[in-house]
């Protein structure tokens, strides 16, 4: 699983799309979702490409909620936490090389 991930998150660097990569739901353009099922579990990675130069993996995590396919609330609101942490980062990493 760990294989997918990385192999996916490579091609998003290479400004390919990963076969298994879907646009996460609420989130806007730009933040997309792996998903991969081991062994009775799912496990999903979300990262960003809003960036020119720069991929951002903003949350991995195990879906614990045997219902539905629905991110919890939780996660989502770490995703935007974490998305608002990568944009100051970049826009401070984007100043320093000016």
């Amino acid at each position: 699983m760990q294989g997918e991930f990385g192999f996916a998150l490579y091609l998003a660097q290479t400004g390919h799309h990963p076969l298994s990569a879907k646009p996460l739901k609420g989130m806007g353009s730009g933040i997309v979702e792996l998903v991969e099922n081991f062994d009775g579990d799912t496990y999903r990675t979300v990262y960003t490409v809003r960036f020119e130069t720069a991929v951002y993996v903003l949350h991995a995590f195990m879906k614990k909620s045997k219902q539905g396919t629905k991110t919890p609330q939780t996660d989502i609101d770490l995703i935007k936490r974490r998305l608002r942490d990568a944009e100051a980062d970049y826009a401070t990493s984007k100043q320093q090389e000016i």
